[in-house]
């Protein structure tokens, strides 16, 4: 891995993720709160420790479409559409990536990956209910850091095609 360029700013390689966002938000004026935790391997417990609550986690999923993988972001209480984000991403054919493919794209486990495709040359789509929220939390790279940030400066810095791509969570079918 050579160095690269994040927001305009050269990172060495070997930079962890949480480094090279920090930066990235850093260098573009995005306030956020950074939280060194107990490691988290759910929505549910991640807002638990967090204090916040699950609507406000904004759960990064890496799919692939027709031809490219990209990065979709919803509430974590809410699961993804796959109708609404195929009609979205104007693609008959959508699958999610598998381990070995989530690592290779961001060097990261599922989980840890945070909501900014930007990071990792994927396109990013977010649900419009994340709009919900105030602020946003989320995983920075590892199961043991968390960010805070608004949501307004999330989509000022990431740019993200907002759809509806989320439906609320299927539990029992006969309730």
């Amino acid at each position: 891995m050579d160095d690269s360029c994040v927001d305009g700013m050269l990172v060495p390689e070997g930079t962890s993720v949480l480094e090279r966002l920090g930066a990235a938000l850093t260098s573009a004026g995005v306030l956020f709160t950074h939280t060194h935790h107990e490691a988290v391997y759910t929505s549910a417990e991640a807002a638990a420790i967090r204090g916040v609550s699950l609507h406000s986690g904004a759960k990064a999923l890496i799919l692939k479409g027709k031809d490219d993988f990209f990065m979709a972001v919803l509430p974590a209480d809410l699961s993804l559409d796959s109708v609404r984000i195929r009609k979205a991403i104007g693609s008959k054919r959508l699958r999610f990536a598998n381990k070995d493919e989530v690592f290779a794209m961001t060097g990261l486990a599922p989980g840890s990956i945070p909501p900014f495709g930007s990071l990792f040359g994927l396109e990013t789509v977010c649900d419009e209910r994340l709009s919900e929220n105030d602020r946003i939390n989320f995983n920075a790279g590892s199961h043991r850091d968390s960010f805070q940030i608004s949501y307004e400066d999330f989509v000022g810095y990431e740019r993200p095609r907002v759809v509806g791509c989320a439906k609320v969570a299927d539990t029992d079918a006969t309730a």
